[in-house]
């Protein structure tokens, strides 16, 4: 199954110019809704599925369109990999013009390779941050990770190997 066109995407926020989550200069997406519930968490508002509002993905991209020093859209959350389909469709625009992607989720990738509704926003991830934060790992050490046991992987060496491979960033 693959990811069916949406246009409204749940969402916690945004942030139209981050430096923090991901290299380079990013418009970054909170998805809203996360089910995990790791203690610390960043971003514990983004927990409740039901909270947030409803962006849509076309001012999303008009967004994004307005700041040409933009390298690339993040996902983060909550858990991006709940809402796949409406963040396929935000990723494909981003890469056709020319930005590039990366997720965060609590997901490792291994899990996300066995769930067929979220394939395809991996496929269309450039950079996945992944595994759950872990308060007991924390750490201000590792670029774009909250905690060690994360990781930075190179989504496209990744898949062709099948198996994760890391991103040096």
């Amino acid at each position: 199954m693959g990811c069916e066109p949406r246009d409204i995407i749940r969402a916690a926020g945004i942030v139209n110019a981050s430096i923090s989550d991901g290299p380079g200069l990013r418009l970054t997406v909170f998805a809203q809704g996360c089910e995990r519930d790791c203690p610390g968490c960043h971003n514990p508002d983004t927990h409740d599925l039901n909270g947030g509002y409803d962006l849509n993905i076309s001012d999303i991209v008009e967004l994004y369109k307005q700041n040409k020093l933009l390298d690339g859209v993040t996902l983060s959350g909550g858990e991006p990999f709940l809402q796949p389909a409406a963040l396929c469709a935000l990723a494909r625009e981003i890469k056709a013009l020319g930005g590039n992607v990366v997720t965060y989720t609590g997901y490792t990738f291994e899990e996300l390779l066995k769930k067929d509704d979220c394939r395809e926003l991996l496929a269309l991830t450039d950079i996945l941050i992944d595994g759950p934060f872990e308060l007991a790992q924390r750490t201000l050490e590792l670029p774009f990770r909250g905690s060690a046991n994360q990781r930075a992987l190179d989504v496209v060496r990744s898949l062709a190997a099948g198996e994760a491979a890391e991103k040096n960033l």
